[in-house]
């Protein structure tokens, strides 16, 4: 990204390295703050708010362009000069700064409009312009917010005449910055059109870090196709690629910056990989999010590029794709199709590694499609266990994958490091505690949801012998943990992959899914048919103890006391092994 300043879709990147404000005057003169006046003028005159009316009555100027030109001369004066000093020196903003009242209000309207605006910082760590230099990433990130909100409050003081008397330490600057650096690998046939890209090395956060995205819920499945299907526009100006690890796999996920929440939201869910660990090699995965093309149709499509051992995801532009769960779910098919390649079974569900306080480790899957309540059962699990649980550990909370062992027990491996989670299902209390690691989306709405950190790199990647494997039972009222007496009758209950939906995707009532995973084992149907009879054989001969725990999170009226009570029940299990 060579520009200082871009705006696009309610999201403004900085770019540092092109461009460093360091004073009140050098932010008032950029190229970016014009265009946020101008940003704003637009939207309150479309509005037609009171401010707008305001605006046109006391400046006289025929468009935007020029109201926001006179607009920023009047704060420019205001860093210096009191307003009856500046009606003394010039007559013409006298009409404008008559009435303090209404100034304040549209400074705090464009303050406010500018916090509401999703805001990123870049620095570029292989060449410096007369941008960012020596100081360092997360100081230049700090003090940018500070100057932000002096600039601001200076401002409002010389209009009031008198000093605020409660200061807010609110967050001005940018919600998140990025170091970024040039990617090095032989890009072959096909992928050329990624060359360029810039690639993201670090992430810094502001929490609590809020997002907004136009849909709430995903769609339908990731189809197959049968070629190469990067015949799009991939200007490199405004396209990321985050080079990250899916379990043991590396992948590179290329995305649009009207896109950038979900992109780097993918630094709380997976970790990100080192640069020894992606220079010149060779990506497992490769997904590119928000291409623009010429189908009308949104394209959520993966492509076995066996020629170059790739596996290749691929969705085009469209607002109809601005939910996470698109770049989240897309990414975890990516990995289990290759993991189905090489024999594996990848599992959807949450795996956690406990250690009671008198030193017995019990290992538990729980498995089910989303909203079925593996995440909220073992969330209910870790608070009932505090008497009892020394440590728990998540391995996986959404995807992971399952190896045969010989003889042994199968061993569970996650893919994540983090959870993407349903408020709605949680304590109303956990969402406050977490707020300071937590990335929010649409936090007022439907289908509200969270990613958090839950786990390190190596704890999800060690491998641990799977001891209870359960399937989670949201629409079904009984007992609460039973077990199957056989593998045939477990892989009829866990091939059914039944649930009831929870509002997670655009489905409906009792919905059906094979062996609860659209991610994968749906695109490969006869290959994880094969891996379901053997693997459930070995956890019946090994000792595995297989059944189904009823977390009626799909009941009306139990969303609450389902998990709770299913926890109590797994709690009892997990004190007698």
């Amino acid at each position: 990204m060579q520009k200082e300043f871009s705006m696009s879709n309610d999201k403004v990147i900085i770019n540092f390295t092109a461009k460093y404000c360091d004073t009140s005057e050098k932010v008032l003169n950029s190229d970016g703050f014009r265009r946020v006046i101008c940003a704003f003028i637009n939207n309150v005159r479309l509005r037609n708010s009171n401010d707008y009316k305001y605006i046109e009555q006391t400046i006289v100027e025929n468009d935007d362009v020029k109201l926001a030109k006179e607009i920023i001369e009047i704060f420019k004066l205001l860093l210096v000069f009191k307003r009856e000093e500046i009606i003394k020196i010039n007559s013409k903003y006298e009409s404008f700064l008559e009435n303090p009242d209404a100034i304040i209000k549209i400074i705090e309207d464009i303050y406010g409009y500018w916090r509401r605006l999703e805001r990123y910082t870049i620095v570029h760590n292989n060449k410096v312009n007369e941008g960012l230099e020596n100081a360092s990433f997360i100081d230049s990130n700090t003090q940018f917010s500070q100057l932000i909100l002096n600039t601001y409050r200076k401002i409002e003081e010389n209009i009031q005449g008198f000093k605020p008397k409660v200061y807010r330490q609110l967050p001005a600057g940018a919600n998140a910055g990025l170091i970024v650096n040039s990617i090095k690998w032989k890009f072959p046939e096909g992928y050329e059109c990624l060359n360029g890209v810039p690639v993201i090395d670090s992430v810094l956060i502001d929490p609590p870090f809020i997002s907004y995205p136009k849909k709430i819920t995903r769609d339908g499945t990731f189809s197959e196709v049968f070629e190469n299907p990067l015949n799009c526009r991939i200007n490199r100006e405004h396209w990321f690629c985050f080079p990250i690890k899916v379990g043991t796999l590396l992948a590179f996920v290329y995305f649009h910056r009207d896109f950038m929440a979900h992109g780097i939201t993918l630094c709380n869910l997976f970790e990100i990989a080192k640069e020894e660990e992606y220079i010149n090699s060779k990506p497992d995965i490769l997904f590119v999010f928000g291409a623009k093309d010429n189908s009308e149709n949104v394209r959520t499509i993966f492509y076995d590029d066996k020629e170059n051992d790739i596996m290749l995801g691929y969705i085009n532009y469209s607002e109809k794709i601005d939910y996470f769960g698109y770049m989240k779910k897309m990414t975890l098919t990516l990995h289990n199709l290759i993991m189905i390649k090489r024999g594996y079974l990848p599992i959807h569900g949450a795996m956690v590694n406990i250690v009671t306080k008198d030193g017995n480790i019990v290992n538990a899957v729980i498995m089910g499609d989303s909203g079925a309540g593996k995440s909220e059962s073992l969330e209910a699990f870790r608070e009932l266990g505090e008497d009892y649980i020394s440590d728990m550990t998540v391995i996986f909370d959404d995807m992971g994958v399952v190896k045969l062992n010989g003889d042994n027990k199968p061993m569970g491996y996650g893919t994540e490091i983090g959870a993407f989670v349903r408020l709605d299902d949680l304590d109303p209390g956990y969402a406050f505690r977490e707020i300071d690691r937590s990335i929010f989306m649409n936090p007022d709405k439907t289908n509200a949801r969270l990613v958090i950190p839950v786990a390190s790199y190596n704890d999800i990647t060690r491998g641990y012998p799977i001891d209870i494997f359960l399937y989670a039972n949201n629409y079904e009222d009984g007992e609460e943990l039973t077990f199957f007496d056989s593998a045939k009758e477990a892989i009829e209950v866990f091939k059914q992959g039944a649930r009831m939906a929870k509002g997670t995707t655009t489905e409906k009532g009792l919905v059906k899914t094979f062996f609860a995973n659209p991610f994968g084992p749906v695109q490969r149907k006869d290959e994880t048919n094969k891996l379901i009879l053997e693997y459930f054989n070995k956890f019946f001969k090994s000792g595995v103890k297989v059944g189904q725990i009823r977390t009626c999170l799909g009941i009306k009226g139990k969303e609450q006391n389902g998990p709770k009570k299913a926890a109590i029940k797994l709690l009892d299990i997990v004190k007698t092994l």
